[in-house]
């Protein structure tokens, strides 16, 4: 299993409308970075991620997972990048944010603290008890 970060800023998708969405979840779509579609490519189904509210915010809020690999991104009219479904898992009892996470010496090397405006990131598994622990799980 792998684990990502997925940045949304909530007034275009928030984790209150990715846990609406239920079981059923929702495509992640609309990501235009070459990099970040590495990324998309790179997931399996059960994978499990960090939901980011970037700008307002700019915390860890939840857990999503895969329940659906790379395809199409309908919103590309080019027809270059794809996209992921991804479900809610359970929110943090506590949010995690950047600040914490920057303040956090056994963070220094994470994605999010070097390359905030990435939009899908990888995770390390350390990475990943960390910032769980960090957030209450």
């Amino acid at each position: 299993m792998a684990y990502w970060l997925y940045k949304s800023e909530p007034a275009t998708w928030s984790w209150a409308q990715q846990v609406a969405a239920g079981a059923a979840g929702t495509h992640w779509n609309g990501v235009r970075n070459h990099l970040a579609k590495r990324q998309l490519m790179a997931m399996q189904v059960g994978d499990l991620g960090f939901f980011y509210h970037s700008n307002a915010g700019k915390a860890v809020v939840g857990i999503v997972t895969v329940i659906r690999p790379y395809y199409p991104d309908h919103t590309d009219e080019t027809g270059r990048f794809g996209m992921v479904d991804l479900a809610a898992v359970e929110p943090l009892p506590r949010p995690v944010g950047l600040d914490m996470i920057r303040a956090e010496t056994a963070l220094r090397d994470m994605v999010l603290v070097n390359n905030s405006r990435l939009s899908v990131q990888p995770v390390t598994e350390a990475e990943w008890a960390l910032v769980r622990a960090m957030g209450g799980l």
